[in-house]
């Protein structure tokens, strides 16, 4: 119950702040998904390039 109760408190604080500062946080989200492309660009092409790494050992084995 308490539980319940405080994440009830949290997102009504989390709502009002979000409408008190809305365009801050517009200012966040557009600074944050650039980076976040980054990395997520970065990871992937890290990924792709290990599994090519793979595919090239299995065809020396063969």
């Amino acid at each position: 119950m308490k539980t319940l109760v405080g994440g009830a408190i949290a997102s009504v604080l989390g709502f009002v702040g979000l409408a008190a500062w809305f365009a801050e946080f517009l200012h966040l989200i557009a600074g944050l998904v650039p980076a976040l492309l980054l990395l997520g660009g970065g990871l992937s092409i890290y990924l792709g390039f290990d599994e090519v790494k793979d595919s090239w050992k299995q065809d020396e084995q063969v």
